[in-house]
């Protein structure tokens, strides 16, 4: 009985091999596709969280870079283009616009807390990252001048904690409304100029500087990156200087306003880019120096990193860490005429405040105790 149920059963091994075979291949040809979307995935890894958000923060930071080296001059050659085609209806009506809103720059200009809150600019902040520390509390009643130092390159972080909310600094200077301050010729660029002032941005000069400080109430804080342009040609990894010992107009604005100074010093600012040190007396220093004077700025050379690898060079600066720090405020009385007696004395009160900010926060950061903040 046991045999011819053995027989029985091979019998049907026998007949149904093929079958056996076939439907063997089948599940071979399955698990050889599973294999492949498996293998894609894989090869899709690129996508995981943590990568989109590393190439967001990228695209963020290029974003502001080439605003802020070719928006300018870039849209006013999109505007003079699209007049000479037939939808010059469309730029005849933005510049007649222009010219009636030509000085509202000069007034505070015309901030958008929705634009300052844009998802986009917490990505910049990451990529770097930008981190804000307060000291001590601000007083809304009180009107302020805030000198940034260094300048670095682009004021990445100067920008970053000032002009947008990325930082957190509406809360944690709740009542205060900052104004970067930067080059008036920016604000002639069409298009150009409603995009700073939507950040809180505004011309650096006397104008904008006492309107903001007498007609527009209490609570303002200009920025003022008091090197400008001629810090910018020094700066370098590694270095730790500005330019302050003869920048004495900011102050003597403080004291025509009675408003209060406030140091800040942005720790990490120099280490995003490299650039080209040209020497006192060459011909690269003679030419960046021309620009300075009849232009407002100078060109500097300059490098970060590659798009697609920190290993190549490129627009893109490093993602060093900038931590900017918001130091103590110096009441400052309301002078109308202020002396150069009067002008020196808070001038070297701010100096000797700035050294001490640095000082106490310096090892904090990343500098070794013996470091020493060069004031030129």
């Amino acid at each position: 009985m046991m045999k011819t149920i053995i027989a029985a059963y091979s019998g049907v091994l026998r007949v149904s091999g093929t079958k056996c075979e076939w439907e063997e291949a089948v599940v071979g040809t399955r698990i050889g596709t599973g294999s492949s979307i498996l293998s894609a995935l894989q090869d899709l890894s690129w996508l995981s969280k943590s990568k989109v958000e590393k190439q967001l923060q990228i695209i963020s930071v290029l974003q502001w870079v080439l605003t802020f080296l070719v928006m300018g001059v870039g849209c006013t050659v999109i505007l003079m283009y699209i007049l000479c085609t037939d939808c010059w209806v469309i730029a005849a009506v933005y510049l007649v616009w222009l010219v009636f809103d030509w000085n509202t720059p000069k007034k505070g200009g015309r901030r958008s807390q929705w634009v300052r809150n844009w998802v986009i600019w917490r990505y910049f902040r990451d990529y770097f990252p930008i981190r804000l520390v307060k000291t001590h509390n601000l007083l809304t009643n009180r009107n302020y001048i805030f000198g940034y130092h260094p300048h670095g390159i682009m004021g990445l972080g100067a920008f970053c904690n000032f002009s947008t909310e990325a930082t957190g600094v509406g809360q944690k200077f709740p009542g205060i409304r900052p104004y970067l301050a930067t080059l008036a010729g920016n604000f002639r660029m069409p298009i150009l100029r409603d995009y700073l002032m939507s950040g809180g941005i505004c011309p650096v000069n006397r104008d904008s500087i006492d309107y903001i400080l007498s007609k527009n109430g209490s609570g303002n804080a200009i920025v003022i990156v008091v090197g400008g342009a001629a810090e910018s040609l020094n700066c370098m990894p590694g270095k730790n200087s500005v330019t302050l010992k003869n920048r004495k107009g900011f102050v003597k604005l403080a004291l025509r306003h009675g408003a209060d100074l406030v140091p800040v010093y942005s720790f990490g600012e120099n280490e995003v880019y490299k650039q080209v040190i040209f020497e006192e007396g060459s011909w690269g220093r003679w030419v960046q120096k021309k620009f300075q004077k009849y232009i407002g700025f100078a060109p500097c050379i300059f490098h970060g990193r590659g798009l697609f690898s920190s290993n190549t060079w490129g627009l893109l600066p490093y993602s060093k860490p900038i931590t900017t720090v918001v130091g103590e405020p110096i009441t400052v009385p309301k002078v109308d005429h202020p002396s150069q007696k009067e002008i020196d004395f808070y001038h070297c009160m701010y100096v000797s405040s700035l050294i001490r900010l640095f000082d106490k926060y310096k090892t904090k950061f990343g500098l070794p105790e013996t470091e020493v903040l060069d004031i030129n």
